[in-house]
């Protein structure tokens, strides 16, 4: 027994009549979605993930899907029993640890997520910045504050680095193609070594070098939010700086909006904080009018 009754169909006709519009506004148009891995962990959300971006795909946009996977970087380290060193809190990446890395990042979790894509009908192609030579990579300079002392010290965390060359050629024949890259945050460095590079400003990177119209970091809050725990739907730049200023916008998420911030810098057009673990969160974002999380622009 079906249930396409005539009220259904007539429902489902209204929605797509509202959601046209924004389709036609984002034809042709690239979206990079950056995929957390706390966002990763459900295996619903991720096959409502990957029918998401098959739509957006069907419906005339280009996205591009980065990818985290920190949880699961974690989990295999402690599989293998490689323990980890932490200096100011963050992670020391050293030679055993990027190996594990790489493995995870642009092994198993990248073919999960192309897999999913496939699945719904989509051609998906996992890469990572080694790939066609499309991200180059420096190690990382990371200052920290001694709590003791209050100086600046220069903290060494191995293989980490900062994206500083992106070649979007790769990028442009498979769009061309018709194919919905996924690519992991693993690039090359000119010293030959291989770098880990922080998910969320690698998405930014390669948004600002597509000049996307939106990077979509999907995360596991709503958004940016203000004093009283509301969303905030819109954020310029500058009201962005200053709710980080009075401490509205404080702990985890000032790296965060400062990595919108810089995303805004390289050429993207819109960046958003969604809430990655809602159901559809890409589409609400993309083809509805007020959207699913906040909107940062200039």
């Amino acid at each position: 027994m079906t249930d396409k009754t005539p009220e259904k169909g007539m429902a489902e006709a209204a929605l797509l009549a509202k959601a046209l519009p924004y389709m036609q506004r984002y034809e042709n148009k690239t979206i990079v979605v950056k995929y957390g891995g706390h966002a990763m962990g459900d295996p619903a959300l991720g096959r409502a993930f990957a029918r998401d971006v098959a739509l957006l795909k069907q419906s005339g946009v280009n996205p591009v899907v980065v990818h985290g996977g920190g949880p699961q970087i974690g989990k295999m380290l402690e599989k293998m029993g490689i323990e980890s060193e932490f200096r100011g809190g963050l992670r020391v990446t050293d030679r055993k640890t990027v190996e594990i890395v790489e493995m995870v990042l642009a092994g198993s979790i990248n073919k999960e997520i192309v897999a999913l894509i496939n699945a719904e009908g989509e051609w998906a192609i996992g890469l990572c910045g080694k790939d066609g030579n499309m991200v180059f990579a420096e190690k990382a300079q990371k200052t920290m504050r001694d709590p003791d002392s209050n100086i600046e010290k220069v903290v060494d965390l191995g293989f980490v680095g900062e994206p500083v060359e992106v070649d979007r050629t790769l990028l442009d024949l498979l769009a061309k193609s018709e194919m919905i890259p996924v690519i992991a945050p693993v690039a090359p460095g000119r010293d030959g070594e291989t770098y880990n590079i922080n998910a969320d400003i690698f998405a930014g990177a390669i948004a600002g070098s597509l000049n996307a119209e939106r990077l979509l970091f999907l995360t596991d809050v709503p958004g940016v939010l203000d004093k009283s725990g509301k969303l905030i739907d819109q954020l310029t730049v500058d009201e962005a700086k200053a709710l980080i200023d009075d401490g509205t916008i404080s702990g985890g998420m000032i790296p965060k909006v400062e990595t919108c911030i810089d995303a805004l810098q390289r050429g993207v057009k819109g960046v958003v904080i969604v809430n990655g673990k809602a159901p559809h969160a890409v589409l609400l974002e993309i083809f509805t009018e007020h959207g699913a999380g906040t909107l940062i622009t200039y």
